[in-house]
Formats: structure tokens, C-alpha cells, sequence
């Protein structure tokens, strides 16, 4: 009797932290804030990566992304008339404008050439005179006008208006890009395999965005989440072999610690036991083999450590 009572104590003893059973979860939000018209699983469905989960509504997505398209089209038309350069029809009108600035600059320039010794004989007014002057000075600004419009349009198009439409149209093909990928994303897929855990909006729903659409379940086999008490954490180590049992399981399952939190919480409360109610916890994930494939998620977990090597 005083055996098995030292052996009962030995094993109360162990390193043990209380937890629940989990899964590695992916959340599938909503991109844009689309309803909801078609639902294809049900909670509780497994999948495989690629299925189609649900669907929203297209419309709004589709007109955007159209509209895009005509606006890329316009875009690349703008940059292959600034590559093509001015056409010769207009050069031939600059040129015309030019011999008729020419034309008009000669004219005033003989009326004020005529005009100028008159008015030294104050046979006409100074005014007159004065108008004469500045109407032969604006024929030659036009003059210049026109040979300078002329030149531009001989020299063709700048590079740096060349680049500017250039990316113009990049700008556009990449928004025309984004669209068409968004407009794939309104099929929610499945990106592996796994188990439909939650689906929070139904049929019809308007998710906003960024609101989960869909909580997948994934991973060959489950974990234990636990919480391991402050004296037993310097003990504990990742890569640690472990025990894992639950209720309802006679035997343990094997498993080995993946991950332990470097910084401490204090104990929830499914996890108090006596004076642990006051002390800090640090959370840890064991990870079980495929022989604990079966087991659901939120079961209570009790995990005893081994001694770590």
C-alpha cells in the first residue's frame, strides 16, 4: 500500500498544463463588400484546396473592370499618337500660318515704313504714327508665333511626354490586372485542404470587407493549445516529447511541443488549479501525430511532459 501511495505521488507530480484541443484555422475574408449569392458547403464539410466555397456577387466588379479596360485602350491609343508624331497635314498648316504671319508682317512693315516720314512732316498724327509702330512690332511676335509652332511640330514629340503616357498606360494595365484578379477572389476558394469550420454570413448576406467569409480547419492532425504554469516553464523546451490525454481516451497521445510563448499571460481560468490561480502562464502548442487525426477541436487537454533531452 505504501508503495502504490509513493508512486501515486510521484506521478501528481509530473509536469502537466491544461489546455483544449485545436487546429491550425485559415480565415478567408471578403475582399469587397459583395453579396453573397451562392453557398456551396456546409459547416462541418471537408474540402479540398480549390473547391469552391461560395460566390459573390459579380456585377459592381465586372462594370469596374470594363470600365478599366476601355480606359487602357485609351490609353494605349495616347501613346501611339504621341509616338506616331504630328501628322504632315498639320505641319503644312503651320506652315501656311507662317507665310501669312510673313505675309501681314511685310504689309505693316511698309505701311510704317510709309507713314514714319509723314508724320517727321507732321502730316499726320503722332497716334497714327504710334499705331503703325505697334502693328508692324505685333506682325513680327506672330511671325515668330508661327516659326516656333512650326519648329515644334517638325522636332516631333519630347521623350519626356513620351515616358509620362507610357506610364499612363502601365498604370492602367496594372488597375485592369487588379480588378481581374479581384474579380476571381469573389469565388471563395479553398487554398488546401481541410474542414469547414465556421461560415458566419449566409445566403444574401453583404459581408463588409475584410469580414471572414469562411474558417477552415487545416493540418493532417490536431495540437494541444495549453497554458504551462511559470515553475514548470524553464523546464519545458520546443521540440520536447509530451503526453497528451483527453477525456473519454483511455490511452495518452504522443506528441511534441512546437511552440512555447516567450512572453507570459495570466492563467485562464479553465487552466487554475490551487496556488497556480495567482501565478503568470506561458501558452504552448504540442503537436500530435496522425494517430490523433480523429480527434474534434475544443475537447479538454491535460499534457504531461517528458523530461527534455
Amino acid at each position: 500500500m505504501l508503495a502504490l501511495l509513493s508512486l501515486a505521488g510521484c506521478r501528481g507530480n509530473a509536469p502537466q498544463a491544461l489546455g483544449t484541443i485545436e487546429r491550425d484555422r485559415i480565415t478567408l475574408p471578403a475582399q469587397v463588400s459583395e453579396r453573397i449569392v451562392e453557398v456551396k458547403v456546409r459547416e462541418g464539410q471537408p474540402v479540398k484546396a480549390g473547391e469552391v466555397l461560395l460566390r459573390l456577387d459579380r456585377t459592381r466588379t465586372r462594370a469596374q473592370l470594363e470600365v478599366a479596360r476601355a480606359q487602357a485602350r485609351q490609353a494605349a491609343q495616347a501613346l501611339a499618337e504621341l509616338q506616331a508624331g504630328p501628322r504632315g497635314e498639320e505641319i503644312g498648316r503651320a506652315r501656311a500660318a507662317l507665310a501669312a504671319a510673313e505675309a501681314q508682317a511685310t504689309d505693316a512693315e511698309a505701311y510704317r515704313r510709309r507713314l514714319s516720314p509723314l508724320g517727321e512732316r507732321r502730316l499726320v498724327s503722332a497716334a497714327e504714327v504710334d499705331r503703325a509702330n505697334a502693328a508692324a512690332s505685333s506682325a513680327r511676335a506672330q511671325v515668330e508665333s508661327a516659326r516656333q509652332a512650326l519648329l515644334e511640330l517638325e522636332r516631333g514629340t519630347r521623350g519626356e511626354q513620351l515616358a509620362q503616357a507610357a506610364a499612363a498606360l502601365s498604370a492602367a494595365e496594372a488597375h485592369v490586372a487588379d480588378l481581374a484578379a479581384l474579380l476571381e477572389e469573389l469565388d471563395v476558394t479553398a487554398p488546401r485542404d481541410g474542414l469547414v469550420d465556421s461560415l458566419p454570413y449566409r445566403l444574401g448576406d453583404r459581408a463588409p470587407a475584410g469580414a471572414p467569409l469562411a474558417v477552415l480547419l487545416v493540418g493532417e492532425a490536431p495540437h494541444a493549445r495549453v497554458y504551462v504554469p511559470e515553475p514548470l516553464r524553464a523546464r519545458i523546451a520546443v521540440g520536447q516529447a509530451a503526453r497528451v490525454r483527453v477525456e473519454g481516451a483511455d490511452t495518452g497521445y504522443r506528441g511534441r511541443v512546437r511552440m512555447i510563448r516567450s512572453e507570459p499571460a495570466f492563467t485562464p481560468y479553465y487552466a487554475l488549479t490551487g496556488r497556480d490561480a495567482a501565478r503568470l502562464s506561458y501558452l504552448a502548442e504540442v503537436e500530435l501525430d496522425a494517430s490523433a487525426a480523429a480527434l474534434p477541436v475544443g475537447l479538454p487537454a491535460r499534457v504531461e511532459f517528458d523530461a527534455a533531452d
